[in-house]
């Protein structure tokens, strides 16, 4: 784990220790006490200074210029005119844009891969995942979050290019314009990804369970006739067990019984608005070195309670782009 995360997450326990023993400190003293009590609180107050980072320590990792106008998916509902689409097999592993020079992730980091990895590839945009194999989503990460390229782990990682975005025409023209661009690139990791027809929800379902039997995430459907378009969308579909969504991490609740002294629960807040409590999925190593506040994390739920706050949700990972 980088260091300047390390010393954030820390920073953000000693602080809130501290700031609850001042508290404590205020709740015992009345008016009627004696002068011998204030350089306790005075004591107190001055290791809030201490506390204080330099300044641009808050401050969000540097990014590129704008992020990628990515089509990104609404979840798959029973009912949806499946003739419509096209359905491939959802990719556990980092979104990836090819922009015509450089590899970006979703949030517009550049991606150093190895020379190698993108020589020879087209000024045409590619969309697609960075992938590791079924299973293998830690690893992947590790390998393609390196400043300083692992050659040999990027011999694992395959490009699983799904889309062209700046390929004029529907997805049924870009569809088609797909296996001769991989096939013109002719590296064994780019790869493009195999799409069909699904005549009904039932056989929908049964292939759903034949790929989470073998380890992988879910399905994603994409309808024919839709242009790419950035933003979210019903053009795009994920169908997976349970759903998932992100959210943003607002504050620490205190571990208790074997969790003391680490963190028993994430406070997160949704886009939305809507604030609850993680606890489950968390690590050891995660309650000892929570995910920064202010950072994104992905969690999976199933269904949600009248008041919009999610049913069963359970941490699944910190984003990590």
């Amino acid at each position: 784990m980088p260091i300047r995360r390390r010393i954030l997450s820390l920073h953000s326990i000693l602080f809130a220790a501290v700031a609850s023993r001042i508290a404590k400190t205020y709740s015992r003293l009345s008016p009627g006490m004696g002068p011998r009590h204030r350089p306790n609180r005075r004591a107190a107050l001055r290791l809030l200074p201490a506390l204080a980072l330099p300044a641009g320590w808050l401050a969000a990792p540097a990014q590129a210029a704008g992020k990628p106008p990515l089509m990104l998916a609404n979840v798959y509902r029973e009912g949806v005119p499946l003739a419509d689409f096209w359905v491939s097999e959802k990719y556990d592993g980092i979104r990836a844009y090819w922009d015509g020079r450089s590899l970006l992730t979703r949030g517009g980091e550049t991606i150093q891969a190895p020379a190698w990895f993108t020589r020879g590839w087209p000024q045409r945009a590619m969309d697609g995942e960075l992938w590791g194999g079924r299973g293998r989503f830690e690893q992947t990460v590790s390998t393609v979050r390196r400043q300083v390229p692992d050659e040999q782990a990027w011999r694992g990682i395959s490009f699983m290019v799904f889309d062209l975005p700046q390929e004029p025409g529907n997805f049924d023209r870009r569809l088609a314009a797909l296996p001769a661009l991989a096939g013109a690139i002719s590296q064994d990791w780019v790869v493009a990804v195999r799409q069909r027809k699904v005549a009904s929800h039932r056989a929908l379902q049964a292939w759903l369970d034949e790929v989470e039997k073998q380890g992988g995430e879910g399905l994603m459907l994409h309808r024919g006739a839709s242009l790419y378009l950035a933003g979210r969308t019903d053009d795009l579909l994920k169908f997976k067990s349970m759903e998932d969504a992100e959210a943003r991490v607002v504050a620490y609740l205190p571990g208790k019984g074997k969790y003391q002294g680490m963190v028993g629960a994430l406070s997160v807040e949704t886009a939305d608005g809507v604030r609850f409590n993680i606890g489950s999925g968390l690590t050891d190593a995660q309650r000892r070195t929570p995910p920064p506040l202010g950072s994104t994390i992905t969690y999976r739920f199933r269904g949600r309670h009248a008041s919009g706050k999610p049913r069963f949700a359970v941490l699944l990972r910190e984003r990590s782009d």
